[in-house]
């Protein structure tokens, strides 16, 4: 199991999740199922998760398997930032699917 925080357009979150990376396409295709396309994430250590979410972290990611394999710990942004330092969290990786930008482009005047 890995835990990810992810910085998106609407806020940082914590996941759990059974894929190795935030790179593997069947994650990536999962996140965009739930309307996060871009992002920047950052892998956080494991130990450290479960000893700061403590009880809760057991509850959300009960179960986690290949069927299932993506729990949201933690959507609240503002908590997430506090539990964890910058200097705990792993490099940076960011993702943005081709062609993104543009579907958001204002037209341009006549």
């Amino acid at each position: 199991m890995k835990v990810f925080l992810l910085i998106t357009g609407s806020g940082p979150l914590v996941i759990a999740t059974s894929h190795e990376s935030l790179q593997d396409e069947a994650l990536i295709k999962k996140l965009e199922s739930k309307g996060i396309f871009k992002f920047i994430g950052h892998e956080m250590p494991l130990d450290l998760v479960k000893e700061r979410y403590h009880g809760h972290f057991e509850i959300a990611a009960q179960d986690l398997h290949e069927m299932d394999d993506l729990r949201v710990l933690d959507y609240n942004g503002e908590r997430a930032f506090q539990l964890f330092k910058f200097s705990e969290l792993g490099p940076e990786i960011m993702h943005e699917p081709e062609g993104y930008t543009e579907r958001f482009t204002y037209p341009r005047k006549q």
